[in-house]
């Protein structure tokens, strides 16, 4: 038995309560009590040594505030950690690159912890820095782990840490923003590739002319990749490299702030795609071999080495490493009021062999030696200091794998997210429109891959990400309708190819969100069909930029049938809105067919039914529905969507009795044109 804080206020002794909640949402977990019990208790040790019951582990989460480069009453101080250095410089601008002795750190902690102190003129805004690093046997220039400005010289590509101490900073005009708590409407998106013209886009141009457009949309949350520095452009941010510098590629600091205060202005939460499960694996720009050693930050071995992404994989054993990390969470937090974040890649994380080429059929999977406890620590004191920094913050995790209690409160004996994103069904629909026929697709195995999730916890569900829009891949539009996008978009041109395309896009769509647990998403660009891939610039392209854009003006031109998705996005939103529906966490299944391809469902007051069938249209389909009088108040086939028109609107339906049965019953009669959905309120 242990004592355990949860938070201030709440305190258990042991952990059998905790598992109680958790093993009675799940009784296939009772036999793996003992593992949850000691995963538990492994979590509260781990902090109660972090913190050593006399700070919070907000405090212990402050290593921004002590390394890294900082100015304060008059003078410039410069800490770092480097257990294996003998020797550690600053060199710079303000040194002509050279290595000095007056530029000398001293070790001032037995761990590895050197220092420099400046007086006042020594550095100035937009010196560029490094730091040389000595070790036995060897040396090398690296950029500070805690540096908060990295920039590329754009001639030499060379990277350096700059000093950034400008004039003003910048002033929040937005100070009592929440996040939403119940309905999630995500919009992915990328910084750099959000506008039109063949470059980089900057944080302004995001804030200018892209968020308006979020807004317009309806989409509550701003999913934001590709922050943290990262060397490899055409990573989508992914191989990190400098944690706690905002990409400056897309602009600076100011400007990102500018963005995220623009975006609660207009009362839209803004979450970062945070990556903690690896780093990239370059020396002078990232953490690897950062003091000489392999294992400063990372596993030692073949341990510490992703080979799949060439990258190094953390200890999460080391509380260095978790002082790192679970500092950089506070750090987007604290510095630019980030409002919580979509932790990537999960499920490499949480299992040693990374979850590469496995199929999670089997609960002993989660409770074997492959997992590593010790990242699933993490995640949970990284989901407690967030919450505890700001309660109302939204934490998703991206795991594939989908491991028990992962979305479930720390109170409750889960690790503390959010939400958890519903990775199948995108893959689902991906297998789906490849490998069958729209005559061939199962009505059933549809509705069960759709729902197909854990009551306990939150998700979020979505179509497609930008996993499905990069090249080696498709997004559902150009998977529907190929090459004819480049032709026969027109809104006068009538193509049998478009015209299926078009209609299952928005049924696909509109069924993938109705049936979400607690949260919908889409990648920029997606919610209108954009008919390209992204294909960041790399030697096999000539290093274009061409497809490393959005082509906003094919949805703005009311000649183009790009627009008519955009509507359907826009009201299908406004919809899940206006009705709460995510308020509703039961489905209730009246009706499906094979043969027909019909599914019907009811969520809270509304009743959704939609005919996949390619060729047949059903008059007078009946089902069985509760009693009463129901308006149709949203149809796929209007004409403002691109249907077509073979509905009339807000027409009403009346239940009747089924005479021919036995028992009570009442049937609804309606007329459903092929692949259209309609959404029904009863009165």
């Amino acid at each position: 038995m242990i004592t355990v804080t949860i938070d201030d206020k709440s305190v258990f002794s042991g952990t059998d309560d905790l598992l109680q909640s958790l093993i009675e949402s799940d009784p296939l977990l009772r036999p793996y009590k003992k593992v949850l019990k000691r995963r538990i208790e492994h979590i509260y040790e781990t902090k109660r040594k972090l913190t050593r019951e006399k700070i919070s582990l907000a405090e212990f989460a402050s290593g921004h505030e002590y390394f890294g480069l900082h100015f304060f009453d008059g003078e410039w101080i410069f800490r770092e950690w480097a257990p294996n250095a003998d020797a550690v410089y600053l060199i710079g601008d303000m040194t002509g690159w050279l290595k000095k002795e007056t530029f000398a750190l001293k070790r001032i902690k037995r761990d590895g912890v050197w220092e420099i102190r400046m007086s006042e003129g020594t550095l100035k805004h937009g010196d560029l820095y490094r730091l040389r690093i000595h070790w036995h046997g060897g040396k090398g220039d690296r950029i500070p782990a805690y540096a908060r400005r990295v920039v590329q010289d754009s001639e030499t590509l060379i990277f350096n840490a700059q000093v950034w101490l400008p004039p003003s900073t910048y002033r929040w005009q937005c100070n009592d923003f929440r996040c939403p708590s119940n309905a999630l409407f995500i919009y992915e998106a990328h910084a750099g590739m959000a506008q039109e013209e063949e470059k980089i886009g900057s944080y302004r141009e995001f804030t200018r002319y892209i968020l308006p457009r979020i807004a317009d949309s309806g989409y509550n949350v701003l999913q934001l990749m590709a922050i943290p520095e990262h060397p490899y452009y055409g990573s989508f941010g992914y191989h990190v490299s400098s944690f706690f510098a905002a990409s400056s590629r897309f602009g600076t600091p100011e400007e990102l702030k500018e963005l995220i205060d623009t975006a609660h202005t207009a009362g839209i939460a803004v979450i970062m795609d945070i990556v903690h499960s690896h780093a990239v694996s370059n020396e002078v720009e990232g953490l690897s071999h950062f003091d000489g050693t392999c294992y400063q930050y990372f596993h030692e071995g073949p341990r510490g080495f992703h080979k799949a992404w060439d990258s190094r994989c953390f200890d999460y054993g080391k509380h260095q490493v978790l002082h790192f990390l679970l500092s950089n969470c506070r750090f987007w937090l604290d510095e630019y009021r980030f409002d919580g974040f979509r932790f990537d890649g999960i499920t490499s994380m949480l299992y040693r062999n990374h979850g590469l080429g496995k199929t999670f059929t089997s609960y002993v999977q989660y409770f074997d030696d492959n997992v590593d406890e010790d990242a699933l620590t993490y995640l949970a004191l990284a989901n407690s200091l967030i919450h505890k920094m700001r309660p109302d913050a939204l934490t998703i995790a991206e795991d594939i794998s989908g491991i028990p209690g992962l979305a479930m409160s720390l109170s409750k004996g889960g690790i503390g997210f959010d939400y958890r994103f519903a990775m199948g069904i995108p893959d689902y629909w991906i297998r789906l429109i490849k490998h069958f026929p729209d005559e061939k697709w199962h009505i059933g195995d549809l509705w069960h891959e759709l729902t197909n999730r854990r009551r306990d916890e939150k998700t979020i569900s979505y179509a497609e990400s930008h996993d499905q829009a990069l090249v080696g891949d498709k997004t559902l539009i150009f998977r529907l309708i190929g090459s004819n996008m480049f032709s026969h978009m027109n809104v006068s041109d009538e193509n049998i190819v478009v015209d299926r395309g078009i209609a299952l896009h928005k049924l696909i769509r509109l069924i993938t969100l109705t049936t979400a647990g607690s949260g919908y998403l889409n990648f920029m660009g997606n919610e209108f069909g954009h008919p390209e891939w992204i294909d960041f610039p790399r030697e096999g392209n000539e290093w274009s930029y061409h497809y490393a854009r959005r082509q906003w003006r094919l949805v703005d031109d009311p000649d183009l049938k790009y627009h008519f998705l955009a509507h359907f996005d826009h009201d299908m939103i406004a919809l899940a809105k206006r009705f709460r529906i995510f308020e509703f966490s039961e489905l209730h299944l009246l009706f499906e067919h094979l043969k027909d391809k019909v599914i019907a469902f009811k969520r809270g007051n509304l009743l959704f039914v939609f005919n996949f069938h390619p060729t047949c249209s059903h008059d007078n389909y009946s089902f069985e529905a509760r009693p009463g009088k129901y308006r149709m108040i949203f149809e796929s086939d209007a004409f403002e969507y691109g249907g077509h028109g073979r509905l009339v609107s807000n027409q009403y339906h009346l239940t009747l009795p089924d005479t021919s049965c036995d028992r009570e019953r009442h049937l609804l009669s309606i007329y459903l044109p092929t692949r259209t959905a309609i959404v029904l309120q009863l009165l």
